[in-house]
Order: structure tokens, then sequence, then C-alpha cells
């Protein structure tokens, strides 16, 4: 049998589930903040996962994905424990900002300091009451400033563990991606915590497959690490693809952009993704890409400055896969939920 589990001082015992409000520092108004946090805890001994969203505060896809798991009946069959933080950085949640207050972004003051600036002291009340107590990790995020991202992995591949965690995610792509100082990933990995990071849609707005995939996902990951039953005979229909290396292409001049490569389209290296016109139509320029490789991101906003960033690309050299693996993904969601 489980042992209860205690955060933030509550009590959460085996076979049930439990709402807690962690306390953080007050607005300068003296309203109460708190962050949000659901514990499934299971009857059985088992792993411990925590699935976390809105770490970036605009960044909202997250908290409709766990919104989504937690309601799952499966879920009453769980071993091990699954913490979900629908919203980690509730500063810049209310405020539909990516940033904290203090104009820091939180995903860089991991682990945080008890006794430094607001985003600091957010970033190490997380880390003590929910990652270091956890074995595995799951940051959930979205794109940024118009720009929307395929559903993807992004994972430090050299640990063989994260990899074939990643692989089962099964998104079209997996980035290998060494975590960045101060980050979440970085210090969850000090502590030995297993982690992923899955990126989708955009920011301030719920993408349905990005969503339905990273419930997917989540749920695939606790089947692997015992969490869960796996299905009888479950196969995987499409593979997944990893890199190395993005690239950003950015505008070659200031108008507005006419993108013809879609989010997990195929593009082959000087060849033309798209065109940028002047308003008054007297003139466009081609926008060529330098690699081979799939559409992972692109802006979204037609109106842009010289050197934007405007379509992010993974370097691939099996270009003969990304059909069909883009095919069978959106295929899994062309049915209702």
């Amino acid at each position: 049998m489980h042992k209860p589990l205690t955060i933030a001082g509550i009590q959460i015992k085996p076979g049930t589930r439990t709402d807690i409000q962690i306390p953080v520092a007050p607005l300068f108004n003296h309203s109460a903040m708190a962050m949000p946090v659901h514990v499934i805890h299971g009857k059985h001994a088992g792993p411990r996962l925590f699935v976390c969203g809105a770490v970036h505060g605009d960044e909202i896809i997250g908290t409709e994905i766990i919104h989504r798991l937690i309601r799952l009946k499966k879920l009453k069959n769980l071993r091990g424990t699954l913490i979900t933080v629908p919203v980690v950085n509730v500063y810049a949640f209310v405020q539909h900002s990516r940033y904290s207050p203090d104009r820091r972004d939180l995903n860089r003051f991991f682990p945080g300091s008890e006794t430094g600036s607001l985003t600091s002291q957010l970033a190490h009340i997380f880390m003590q009451e929910i990652v270091k107590t956890s074995d595995f990790g799951i940051d959930l995020h979205a794109g940024s400033n118009h720009r929307a991202n395929l559903p993807q992995i992004r994972a430090d591949i050299a640990d063989q563990q994260v990899l074939a965690l990643a692989r089962m995610f099964q998104v079209p792509v997996v980035i290998n991606s060494p975590a960045r100082e101060g980050s979440l990933r970085q210090s969850a990995a000090k502590e030995g915590v297993c982690m992923l990071l899955y990126e989708a849609g955009e920011a301030l707005r719920f993408d349905e497959v990005g969503v339905r995939a990273g419930v997917r996902g989540i749920l695939r990951v606790m089947e692997t690490i015992g969490m869960l039953a796996s299905k009888s005979g479950q196969t995987h229909k499409t593979g997944t693809l990893i890199t190395d290396a993005t690239a950003w292409v950015r505008a070659p001049v200031s108008g507005i952009v006419h993108m013809d490569s879609p989010l997990g389209g195929k593009v082959t290296q000087n060849t033309r993704i798209g065109s940028i016109v002047d308003p008054f139509g007297g003139h466009e320029m081609e926008i060529i890409s330098p690699i081979s490789g799939m559409v992972i991101g692109r802006l979204n906003l037609p109106l842009v400055h010289q050197g934007d960033a405007i379509i992010h690309i993974a370097h691939l050299e099996g270009l003969k896969r990304i059909e069909p693996i883009i095919q069978g993904f959106t295929k899994d969601f062309l049915t209702p939920a």
C-alpha cells in the first residue's frame, strides 16, 4: 500500500484526490495569491509524476491539457502519484503575460531562492514542494509572440531514459535540446528528475490538436513508467523524427508576409517558403529556406519588421518520412474527442 503524501503541510491519503492551494507572496494591494495543485495519490505505490502548465503565464494550453487529463476515468486505477499544477506562474497568468510582474522569465530563475526576487521565490516554492519530491516531470508550453508550434518534445536525449519517454509521447518530432541555465528542466535534472518539455499551439489560445496530443502523450508516458496499465496489443501507427538542429528564418525585409509552408510541411534547401510584400503591392521578395527539413513553428501575424523570426525549421535528412508521419499524426485527431 501507498503511504500518505504531504504537500504544503496538507496530507493526502492513498486512494484519494486533493486540491491544494500553495501560498505565494500576495499582490501589492494585499490580495492573496496561491499556486493551485491537484494531486491524485494512488492506492498502490509507484512513480511520482508532476505535470505543470503556465510557467509562462500566457502559454495556457497546458492548463487545458491538465484540465482534461485529471477528468479521465482511467486514473482511478493509478499506481503512484500524479501531481498536476495547471498554473505555475499565477502572477503572469492573471495578467495574460509571459513574464512575472517583476519582468522576469520564470523559466530562467530555477531553482530559485527563498529570499530572492518575486520570480525567484516562486521558482523556489515550486522546486521545494513539487519537483524535489518527484521522479518524473512534464512541462507544458506553447509558442509566444504570435507564433504557433507544431506538437513537439524538447529533451536532452543523451539520457536514454529521457529519449525513451520522448519517443513514447509520439509527436511528430523530438528536438535534442540540452537544458538552458536557470530552466526548470536543468534544475529538475540536477535533482535526478527525468523531464520532458512539450510544445504545441500558441500563446493565449487552445489548439485542439495540441491539447489532445498532449493528453495522449502524458498517458503514454504514464503507461511506460508503470503508473497506468498498458493497452493490450497497443501498437504505434506512426514514428517520431529526431533532430539535433533547428533554425529560425528571419524576415529579409519589412512588410506583409505570406507563408507557403504550413506547420508540419516539408521544405528543401534553397527553395521558396513564402514571400514578403510592401503595403502598396509594389515590391515582393521571396523567402528562401536555408536548410531542408520540417516546419515546426511559424508566425501567425502577417505584419513583420526586417529581422523578425517568421518560420522555425527542424533540420532533417530523411525528408521522405515527413509526410507519412504528419498524415498519421493528424489522422489520429480527425474524429471528435
